[in-house]
């Protein structure tokens, strides 16, 4: 569960970087829970195509996460955001939570 958790954080942050294809064939692995025979079938390419493909777009994510680290950023920082809640003010509250809004999108 841990890794369909980090790959779909990974994704969210640095999917735009990958091939439309890639995308595609990460979106039906890790959000849809497609096998990887359902995949094949759909993209008319091999098993072992798809397996490949998965695990050099999981290196490649990886790699950007080593590089920039946004997923590690966010996370601090919501925990960040989670910690000036509890005595934060109506005021300061909603910047925060408009903070946190915008961490979303």
């Amino acid at each position: 569960m841990k890794q369909l958790e980090q790959m779909n954080e990974l994704l969210d942050a640095y999917g735009a970087l990958l091939t439309p294809r890639q995308r595609e064939v990460m979106s039906c692995c890790f959000e849809e829970d497609f096998s990887f025979s359902e995949i094949a079938e759909n993209f008319q390419i091999s098993k072992a195509a798809v397996s490949d493909m998965i695990k050099r777009c999981e290196q490649i994510l990886y790699h950007y996460e080593e590089l920039l680290h946004l997923v590690e950023k966010s996370k601090q920082r919501m925990e960040l955001y989670d910690k000036i809640k509890k005595d934060a003010d109506a005021g300061l509250l909603s910047c925060i939570e408009q903070l946190e809004a915008l961490e979303r999108e």
